[in-house]
């Protein structure tokens, strides 16, 4: 008979316990009077025994529906820490998230803020892919994308957080002081210019149409390769701001080109933005990166 029994069914016992009668019960589980009244004559039907004693001061429960009112407050106590525990993962959310970007957003800008979101949320752990080239967030070669583009892609969610800025950087020294006098003798100078492998860079774009190749002292395929060449005297050329203004090896020898700028984005697929440990991510990382908007648009 016990297998016919509803959660329900327990609920009311112990409504009817803790109030002392059905009046009570009936506020409490927000039904009428009689309900509970027809419903308890069912229940200890059910059970084949009297789960109360109709006093004039109230309704005393037998063995029977004390045993049941004490199942009920114990079901209860399991539902509500099952709900707290749900609750507790939303709040602090776990599990990996796989990131890409480029070394030189990893190395010079984005290290210290995941290092900042470990302390917050130390249950989620980052394996972060380098790369160049964008890894395809729709077949789910990574969770988020932090790129520089201005074409994030139309299948992806996200923020734009920045405008990526760049310059033309020299030595820090006297005799290139001298030369920002006169910005026409700087396409005279020997430059160093991004590789083929990032041809689609404006900044590289720039440096193909307006300097001689003759003139170009030395390519890399990496921003951080073209920053030392920069920085050793081996000639000038296009660098982001947000890496040359911190070096003070470095010297702005233009304002920052409005057509070399792209956007600095935080980027997801739709399916997984609401999922709590990405959620997170995405949020934190944004509202640093933004912390950080007068270094990344050069206003430095």
């Amino acid at each position: 008979m016990s297998s016919k029994l509803a959660w329900d069914d327990f609920r009311l016992v112990k409504a009817i316990t803790d109030h002392g009668g059905l009046t009570g019960a009936a506020a409490a589980l927000s039904v009428n009077h009689s309900t509970v009244f027809r419903r308890l004559g069912q229940i200890e039907e059910l059970v084949g025994m009297p789960l109360f004693e109709r006093r004039k001061t109230g309704y005393v429960a037998t063995v029977a529906g004390a045993e049941m009112a004490s199942l009920a407050g114990r079901m209860e106590e399991d539902v509500t820490a099952f709900s707290r525990r749900l609750a507790g993962r939303d709040v602090a959310p776990s599990g990996e998230i796989r990131v890409t970007t480029t070394d030189t957003l990893h190395l010079h800008l984005l290290l210290p803020i995941f290092a900042g979101f470990r302390r917050e949320h130390p249950a989620i752990r980052l394996d972060v892919v380098i790369g160049n080239q964008a890894l395809n967030l729709s077949k789910r070669d990574a969770d988020v994308a932090i790129r520089a583009s201005d074409t994030p892609g139309e299948t992806l969610v996200g923020r734009r957080v920045a405008t990526l800025a760049w310059a033309i950087y020299g030595r820090a020294d006297e005799e290139m002081a001298a030369e920002t006098a006169d910005p026409a003798a700087l396409y005279r100078c020997d430059w160093v210019a991004l590789g083929d492998q990032l041809s689609h860079v404006k900044a590289a774009r720039f440096v193909r149409e307006h300097v001689a190749p003759e003139q170009i002292a030395l390519k890399s395929s990496a921003v951080l390769g073209i920053t030392e060449a920069v920085e050793l005297g081996l000639g000038i050329g296009p660098l982001p701001c947000f890496i040359a203004d911190r070096r003070p090896g470095l010297m702005r020898l233009m304002p920052p080109n409005p057509d070399f700028a792209t956007g600095l984005w935080v980027l997801t697929h739709p399916d997984i933005r609401h999922v709590p440990r990405v959620r997170a991510f995405m949020d934190y990382c944004s509202a640093e990166l933004m912390r950080h908007r007068p270094l990344i648009e050069g206003g430095a």
